[in-house]
């Protein structure tokens, strides 16, 4: 293994230091560090992060590997910054038995550019009738901790009890995808003014909020974990606000989508705007981004959800929901949040590495801690090229826009995933 000294680093925004990463941990921090037999890393005007850790990535394989694969998906995470991706469980077959949620995590091992935590359905097929095995995938090789059937809400509130029943067992978490399904039939974007005057179905926020209200209430009732998957409506931060107020083991994420586009670009009608849940109004970005701040949103997740172009290029009534957000998530972040590193690496490394539970992600670096972590330009902009994108598909709303910030090497356990911008393997 490869041993790199990285010369003038700021570790999360902190004075410049050099790290020295030897035999997959730092080995040592300081300044005036040298190692003759290290290879040297330029990195002055560079932020060391702990690596990002996403709990919200779609991945397609098995199933839909035209869209992507494990591996395209883990390398496009490496180049956005992550050293682990927590992978949904809606694929083809759906991860909802031991033996697809181990497929899973092999092919995250195999392809070695970040760890590959699966996700289980909570019920079979996601169809909301029946739990899944989530003892036998709890038991598996892959050790699933969370347990979500994004795309679909558990509806049933008495089987949403039973799985946080079941889950508090091994200390697990239900992760809701929020969505009262009779109020949303037919629902084509945000329902408001802007659909009003385009002539859509309208999704209304209370869909979401009774969904949140309603599962911190049962788990509150159980003493079990809950997490919100893409917190979207200023009543759901204050369902949530209340929640943990009176000590709810609930925890939540809003996207990088959601804290920065409106529901104004449905006017575009342009397909690759349309996101379940979808885009709301500016009032509600500006308390997305408070709550985020505040810490009653404890995560950004990307919902990276890569589609096939005839998927997403078609009318927009037809198209799948959707966008890419692996490799634009930090430059939303920055965008959003400003250069508040520490809030970065809370945000999006070190809390999310709690939930998951992952071991060796989430820490700031520092000697003894494995390397796990990624170094950011903080003065670079760049233009989002879709063609450039690392994923197989090409549905980010951010083409062509001029984003802050440049991944310029991400390490995994001490290997360069990433070195000057571009994929190691």
């Amino acid at each position: 293994m490869t041993p790199y000294l990285i010369k003038g680093v700021s570790v999360v925004g902190a004075a410049p230091t050099d790290l020295l990463i030897r035999d997959g941990v730092v080995a040592d921090a300081g300044a005036g560090l040298t190692a003759p037999d290290a290879t040297v890393l330029d990195a002055t005007g560079l932020v060391a992060l702990p690596g990002l850790v996403d709990l919200h990535t779609h991945l397609r394989e098995p199933g839909r590997e035209d869209a992507e694969t494990v591996e395209s998906g883990s390398r496009a995470a490496a180049l956005g910054g992550y050293t682990a991706v927590c992978a949904m469980a809606n694929t083809s077959p759906v991860a909802d038995t031991a033996g697809v949620v181990e497929q899973v995590w092999r092919l995250g091992r195999e392809a070695g550019l970040v760890d590959v935590q699966p996700i289980g359905a909570v019920t079979v097929g996601l169809a909301g009738e029946r739990l899944a095995e989530l003892g036998a995938m709890a038991d598996s090789a892959a050790q699933v901790r969370i347990f979500s059937d994004d795309g679909h809400c558990v509806a049933d509130p008495k089987l949403m009890r039973r799985a946080l029943e079941y889950v508090k067992a091994f200390d697990g978490i239900i992760a809701q995808h929020a969505e009262e399904p009779r109020l949303t039939e037919g629902a084509q974007m945000h329902e408001g003014e802007v659909s009003t005057r385009l002539g859509l179905i309208g999704w209304p926020a209370v869909a979401e909020e009774a969904i949140i209200a309603r599962d911190v209430l049962l788990a509150e009732h159980v003493g079990s974990r809950l997490h919100v998957c893409h917190v979207s409506t200023a009543g759901s931060v204050e369902v949530l606000r209340q929640a943990k107020a009176r000590g709810v083991r609930v925890t939540a994420e809003v996207t990088p989508h959601h804290l920065l586009l409106t529901d104004v670009k449905a006017e575009t009608y342009d397909p690759v705007y349309k996101v379940n849940p979808p885009l709301r109004t500016a009032s509600d970005i500006a308390a997305l981004r408070a709550a985020l701040v505040e810490g009653v949103i404890d995560v950004v997740a990307t919902d990276h959800a890569p589609h096939a172009v005839e998927d997403k290029e078609c009318e927009w009534a037809y198209a799948r929901p959707g966008m890419l957000g692996l490799e634009t998530a930090l430059s939303i972040a920055l965008d959003v949040l400003g250069p508040e590193w520490d809030l970065i690496a809370e945000r999006m490394s070190r809390v999310p590495a709690r939930i998951a539970g992952l071991d060796g992600h989430g820490v700031d670096p520092a000697p003894g801690v494995p390397a796990n972590l990624t170094l950011v330009d903080p003065a670079a902009r760049r233009v989002v090229e879709p063609a450039e994108l690392a994923s197989r598909s090409r549905n980010t709303p951010y083409a062509r826009m001029t984003l802050p910030g440049r991944i310029v090497a991400t390490f995994l356990r001490g290997e360069p995933t990433v070195l000057d911008g571009k994929a190691v393997k």
